[in-house]
């Protein structure tokens, strides 16, 4: 049953069938030429949906959506430009600095690329950046918000595969530094090579002394998240609609930039992401029951062990098949598939789960920038009105950066285990 499922799934995703529409398509078919009753579809759909930590979703894509709604984005990319803009590349710089500051309150790398994107690429075109160098730093450089906590895609993993969300939370913040400062790099080495211009913060200290204060609130987000969930004040949930009201607190009593209007548009805006996450997590419940009934993931750890001698293979064999996976599925659909079944092949060569899931995470986000299936590829290219071959040409520095990232976190233990 399930090699018919598996075949209908990426036939249909060959069609370019909707993911989610595509796992359901591949389930049905299979349960019906088993023979089997279509009621389990109705039964599993609705399973996922009765947990209490997937709540925290939508609250954390509401927080960032509200505190992103007014004036928080100039600060934060005036702010990155009074720390970076004297260097060669200066507003590169600052989409990845504003990146990581950003990932603290949104945790989607989508939000990151559109809301930075749109802010950054046009002016960086403007002062000289070729528009697929501008294109290839914001759809890369975007992917460090699935590491900064609250992140979006580790809520999934953590929920998928049984791990706390807080231990995955606190592990995500070092690797996502180590992403940023390698991107920080490669675009410093472009510049100097291309000869960029920098781009320092008029006013310089004068103006950002002002400006720091008034973005402090927002830029505190991410410390108030983690260190509620660190010293145990409240679940990810619970401080999920804590931030909620914080958002809500700085962005309509200190900044009021807030009115009825944009608190409407956060709403629908959440309601469309969570909307679209919450079919897929649905739909991926279905596939994740047949491969179960069937014992695959057992079956295949099992096999594994047997086949693989050297844990160290295991590993890089995990990373292929994801980096594979990655470039045709979305990074959340990715995660709900792949990750109860790494978890068991995991277990059997003695994979800390809370590793295996910043490494999915890492190698996953690779394909939100690679063809032909690169959600921040697309949107960053569509900004820069710039082809998506002359991008990926441009992302060729960030790719390897990246790489070397992920081989650090799959083979170096002590980056993620705390």
């Amino acid at each position: 049953m399930s090699a018919i499922m598996i075949w209908i799934f990426f036939g249909l995703l060959a069609l370019s069938v909707p993911v989610a529409h595509a796992m359901l398509g591949g389930v049905a078919a299979a349960l019906w030429l088993e023979g089997k009753p279509m009621a389990v579809i109705a039964q599993r759909l609705y399973t996922p949906t009765q947990s209490f930590p997937m709540l925290a979703i939508p609250f954390f894509i509401l927080a960032g959506n509200l505190m992103m709604s007014g004036k928080f984005g100039v600060y934060l990319v005036n702010i990155a430009r009074l720390f970076v803009g004297n260097f060669k590349g200066g507003l590169g710089q600052v989409s990845i600095i504003g990146s990581v500051m950003f990932g603290g309150v949104s945790g989607s790398a989508v939000a990151d690329a559109s809301a930075l994107g749109n802010a950054l690429i046009p002016v960086q075109k403007q002062e000289g950046y070729p528009g697929g160098f501008a294109a290839a730093i914001n759809s890369a450089s975007s992917t460090v918000s699935v590491l900064i906590p609250p992140s979006i895609p580790l809520i999934l993993y953590g929920l998928v595969s049984n791990v706390s969300i807080i231990n995955l939370f606190i592990a995500g913040i070092l690797p996502g530094l180590m992403l940023g400062g390698g991107m920080f790099i490669a675009v410093w080495f472009v510049a100097r090579r291309d000869d960029l211009p920098r781009s320092p913060l008029a006013g310089g200290f004068k103006a950002f002394r002002g400006q720091i204060f008034t973005a402090l609130p927002a830029l505190l987000m991410p410390v108030f998240v983690i260190g509620t969930l660190r010293f145990g004040v409240a679940t990810p949930t619970e401080v999920s609609v804590m931030a909620v009201a914080y958002a809500l607190f700085v962005s309509g009593v200190i900044y009021r930039d807030l009115d009825w209007a944009g608190i409407w548009n956060a709403a629908v805006d959440t309601a469309m992401m969570t909307g679209a996450v919450m079919f897929i997590i649905m739909a991926s419940s279905t596939i994740q029951w047949v491969l179960t009934a069937e014992r695959i993931p057992q079956d295949l750890a099992v096999w594994v062990a047997a086949t693989i001698s050297e844990p160290w293979m295991v590993i890089l064999a995990l990373n292929a098949v994801m980096l594979v996976v990655g470039a045709f599925l979305d990074l959340p659909a990715a995660v709900l598939l792949l990750g109860p079944l790494f978890v068991t092949i995991g277990q059997a060569i003695g994979l800390d789960p809370v590793q295996l899931g910043l490494m999915m995470v890492v190698n996953l986000s690779i394909g939100l920038y690679t063809p032909p299936v690169g959600t921040t590829l697309f949107i960053s290219a569509a900004i820069a009105e710039v082809g998506i071959g002359e991008v990926v040409k441009a992302l060729v520095p960030f790719y390897l950066v990246a790489i070397v990232v992920l081989m650090l976190i799959s083979f170096v233990p002590a980056l993620t285990i705390y």
